[in-house]
């Protein structure tokens, strides 16, 4: 009988094994090469999307404007482009009740109510702060600060009439309102001129804030009542 050779091929099986090895290594540094260039990839894209401007955005892109129906933002859209801050305006108009079927006396009406509740609170902050009365000027700003609220509502007064205190405007109470919303805003900056002249500048950043929303809401108003004309237009109205 034939003795079998085990080691019969044995030169041949260690040459293969002896290029595996080689393979092996190639493919795994080219599986590692895609793997990184799908990540590099990957990371540039997200930090492109990251870093894309996020800055002049539409105000009807916030969250108040997604309750509101087309309609409703393209009306308070166009109130709010002849005002001076369109976005505070867009801020304050899209409270009104979505469920009621808004007008421009109805629209005028709030951002007056925005402008009383935001110079109320200015006047409030004021009387809180700890040199009030060692500063003749901060006074003078509490007694401008009444004026300006009387005229605000008085301004709120004169559309309302009637049992159902409907809102009605004239062209004889559009010219009253708009002097009258005109004075509460020259009342401010008489405040704030009396300010300067002292020196004063207020460290709370809170009064900051009050100071420019306050400012903000009366410029609105005002701009709203001055182009009232020209909005009912648009709207196929016209002033009685």
């Amino acid at each position: 009988m034939e003795s079998v050779n085990f080691f019969k091929g044995y030169g041949k099986l260690s040459h293969l094994e002896s290029q595996n090895p080689r393979r092996r290594s190639a493919s795994a540094a080219i599986t590692i090469s895609a793997i990184l260039l799908f990540t590099l990839v990957i990371g540039f894209t997200l930090a492109a999307l990251l870093l894309q401007p996020i800055n002049d955005k539409d105000p009807t892109d916030s969250a108040s404007a997604s309750s509101l129906s087309s309609n409703l933002v393209e009306s308070i859209k166009t109130i709010c482009n002849v005002t001076r801050y369109p976005d505070s305006c867009f801020t304050a108009l899209s409270s009104l009740n979505a469920s009621t079927k808004p007008d421009l006396e109805a629209f005028l009406d709030l951002s007056l109510q925005v402008a009383i509740t935001h110079l109320s609170d200015l006047s409030s902050s004021f009387k809180s702060l700890n040199d009030l009365h060692s500063q003749p000027a901060l006074k003078d700003c509490l007694t401008l600060f009444d004026d300006a609220l009387s005229r605000l509502n008085d301004s709120v007064s004169a559309m309302k009439v009637g049992t159902g205190k409907e809102l009605v405007l004239t062209k004889e109470k559009i010219s009253d309102i708009q002097t009258w919303i005109s004075a509460a805003m020259t009342d401010q900056d008489t405040c704030n001129d009396g300010l300067e002249e002292m020196g004063w500048t207020a460290a709370d950043e809170v009064v900051k804030s009050q100071s420019q929303s306050c400012k903000e809401s009366i410029s609105n108003s005002l701009a709203i009542v001055a182009n009232m004309q020209n909005l009912l237009q648009k709207c196929g109205r016209t002033m009685h």
